[in-house]
């Protein structure tokens, strides 16, 4: 969604908050719910209107990167109410009984979720998580600098758009793009494998612009940067604002990703979470959401009523010989994850 169009957004709900609510049921003034989200990831008005509907006042911070997410929620327990993590931090927050089982008496519109979107690995019978939206990262460039069509993830080594290149700030996503450059799996354990790619972006760090997060958008929208890697509806809210940019799936294959609600263990207010994983299941905040975000939608009645051109976006709703060369994240066991740590902290200090 661009810029105007969220100005647009903000517009009718200052109106929607002036009409006079009926039938609404009212919650105790002092009820707060504390969500905890990724940037750019929620339409602005969703929260007010929840508040609106409920009296439940919303108190929402962000993050950047499921790691940072990860650690905040590990180091103080109890802090939030509501987070948005991955399918492979699903996993591995269930694993560590970081997550609260989800009552789903409280939540009717799971019912709407599309069933290839249930019961999936990362939570088997969905017992503590509800599909957000979904995706596949692509490789986002400036036409007007890369003039040929890229197809694979060797651009992002490409010596001739030195100063211009950018990568994701955090180990999952950047090590996976190196391992799929080499032809190895997104969800390897091998720890030779493991280095051979961290050593590959070391010798690309030269090369690049800047490692980054939610300052993607800015630097692609304005041209400064030619290359990154993109989460799909990151892409297209980009290619909204900038007609130069295009994206492609690259040949080696890509990530397919699950972002999640969930319920954080020992949740303040866990009624009142579900009562918010509810609203954002409904059709009408789930497609303000989609809207706003431009991300795939596991919500069906959202789908049904999307306009055929955007089904047949393929970098929203991409090819099924495209998601067949794809790869969900697993989690992975606790030696792999100290590894990815450890590269990390290396490839960032070099």
């Amino acid at each position: 969604m661009n810029r105007t169009k969220r100005l647009v957004a903000l517009a009718l709900a200052a109106i929607l908050l002036l009409l006079p609510l009926s039938g609404c049921k009212q919650y105790a003034p002092n009820e707060v719910l504390y969500v905890y989200n990724w940037g750019e990831y929620m339409d602005e008005t969703v929260n007010e209107l929840f508040e609106q509907e409920t009296g439940i006042k919303i108190i929402y911070k962000i993050y950047d990167n499921n790691e940072s997410m990860y650690a905040v929620v590990k180091n103080a327990p109890g802090t939030y109410d509501v987070v948005f993590p991955s399918d492979y931090m699903v996993g591995r927050m269930i694993a560590e009984e970081m997550l609260e089982p989800i009552n789903f008496e409280n939540v009717p519109n799971f019912q709407y979720i599309m069933d290839d979107f249930k019961n999936l690995d990362y939570d088997a019978g969905n017992r503590y998580s509800v599909p957000y939206t979904w995706g596949m990262v692509g490789l986002l460039y400036n036409t007007k600098i890369v003039k040929e069509t890229p197809k694979s993830w060797d651009a992002l080594w490409d010596e001739q758009y030195k100063g211009r290149i950018l990568m994701y700030n955090n180990s999952r996503d950047t090590l996976g793009i190196s391992l799929l450059r080499n032809g190895c799996s997104l969800n390897t354990t091998s720890e030779a494998e493991l280095r051979v790619a961290n050593d590959a972006l070391i010798k690309q760090k030269d090369l690049l612009q800047a490692y980054v997060s939610d300052d993607i958008f800015g630097k692609m929208e304005s041209g400064s940067a030619a290359l990154c890697p993109a989460y799909g509806g990151d892409a297209i809210s980009m290619m909204g604002e900038n007609p130069d940019l295009a994206c492609v799936f690259p040949e080696e294959g890509t990530n397919r990703f699950i972002d999640c609600v969930c319920i954080v263990k020992d949740a303040p207010n866990k009624e009142a979470a579900e009562k918010y994983i509810n609203f954002l299941c409904r059709q009408d905040i789930a497609e303000l959401n989609r809207d706003f975000t431009a991300y795939s939608t596991p919500q069906q009645q959202v789908y049904d009523a999307l306009p055929e051109e955007i089904k047949n976006d393929p970098i929203a709703y991409p090819k099924a010989e495209v998601i067949q060369k794809s790869e969900v994240y697993d989690h992975l066991p606790q030696e792999t994850l100290e590894l990815y740590n450890s590269l990390w902290n290396d490839l960032k200090n070099k």
